[in-house]
């Protein structure tokens, strides 16, 4: 299992981007869809914990059909991988799976705080129950700077980049360096991402290879979360689920498109185990 630690500070607090986030996911699942292709939401609804109280459990596809070369079609006419997600923000779990790497198992655990990166505090992470003190403190802590750390070139966006874009709204950016040692607000974003590929000869390569892949989408998602501001700053967080709403259902559309579409079975409802049931397996 490789394990790294991601902070990514955001001009902006954590009750502004709760918001922000929310958006940001369905604007992105949205224009990432297509026929056959994209972001399936399963389940959305609410959730109850005993430790961390009310919040929102979801369950998707993520569809990669057209990503897929022509010969690998014939063998896999749809594959995807399922994001099960229990939001109790301003904590979270994610884990992804895919039915066709049963040995592939992504473990995430979020928490958003009002400060630029200081607190390294994950002395509850449900990762520790299976590392030794000495493995968890080893973990490798990547500070990602959402300006002047570069996305692939195939996802840039010249309205997107935060050394440029400016808020009319709220007048912030564009981004100057160091700009998280003045900015204000100011708040960061603390994953913990645990991958684990436990087949021999392969689990270095793929382990590292997957954190490249989350290490861009994590860029890519502060990101837009700070250039689109100005569409959802003044828009209320019932506004933002009745947006969520909307956009979950033109996206569903899309994907179930595809003639090779196979509707969920009634096994998704796994995803209503309770919180203290997610870990790496």
């Amino acid at each position: 299992m490789l394990l790294k630690e991601y902070r990514i500070c955001m001009p902006m607090t954590v009750e502004e981007y709760q918001r922000g986030q929310l958006y940001m996911i369905n604007r992105h699942s949205n224009e990432q869809s297509e026929v056959g292709e994209g972001v399936e939401v399963i389940i959305n609804e609410p959730c109850y914990d005993e430790q961390h109280g009310s919040g929102q459990l979801t369950e998707k596809r993520i569809h990669l059909n057209n990503r897929l070369p022509s010969w690998a079609k014939s063998f896999f006419p749809s594959i995807y991988i399922t994001e099960r997600a229990w939001n109790f923000y301003p904590y979270t779990i994610t884990e992804y799976t895919c039915p066709w790497l049963p040995r592939l198992h992504i473990h995430v655990e979020t928490r958003y705080e009002d400060n630029k990166g200081t607190n390294g505090d994950f002395t509850h992470a449900k990762v520790r129950d299976q590392l030794s003190d000495a493995d968890f403190s080893q973990r490798e802590v990547i500070y990602l700077d959402l300006a002047y750390d570069k996305v692939p070139d195939k996802h840039y966006k010249a309205d997107e980049d935060c050394t440029k874009f400016h808020s009319k709204k709220t007048n912030r950016g564009p981004l100057q360096r160091n700009w998280q040692e003045t900015h204000s607000p100011i708040m960061c974003s603390y994953k913990l991402v645990a991958v684990k590929f436990e087949v021999w000869g392969m689990q270095s390569k793929v382990e590292s290879y997957v954190h490249r892949v989350v290490r861009d989408v994590l860029l890519l998602a502060h990101r837009q979360a700070f250039a689109w501001i100005d569409v959802w700053y003044d828009m209320s967080f019932d506004s933002i689920r009745e947006y969520e709403n909307e956009i979950q259902a033109e996206t569903n559309d899309k994907v179930r498109s595809n003639h090779n579409y196979a509707a969920p079975s009634q096994s998704s409802s796994q995803a209503k185990t309770p919180i203290d049931s997610a870990k790496i397996t």
